[in-house]
């Protein structure tokens, strides 16, 4: 789930990038290990569009994927 937030957890991974700012939850790191994030923009909508090479299923809309 992606939320914005101000606020760093204690334990948070901070990964910066291209002027962007991501805070990957501590519980939640390791299943987004060797990820690549990408923000894609066409004429109809904007989104990001998650790639991880451990996914063994992702759902419809890609925001979903099982390790």
């Amino acid at each position: 789930m992606l939320e914005f937030t101000d606020t760093k957890g204690r334990f948070d991974e901070v990964v910066d990038q291209d002027g962007v700012t991501v805070l990957v939850d501590s519980k939640a790191l390791i299943t987004v290990l060797g990820s690549e994030m990408d923000y894609v923009e066409d004429k109809l909508s904007s989104h990001f569009v998650f790639h991880n090479p451990n996914a063994k299923g992702v759902c419809g809309c890609g925001e979903s994927f099982a390790v």
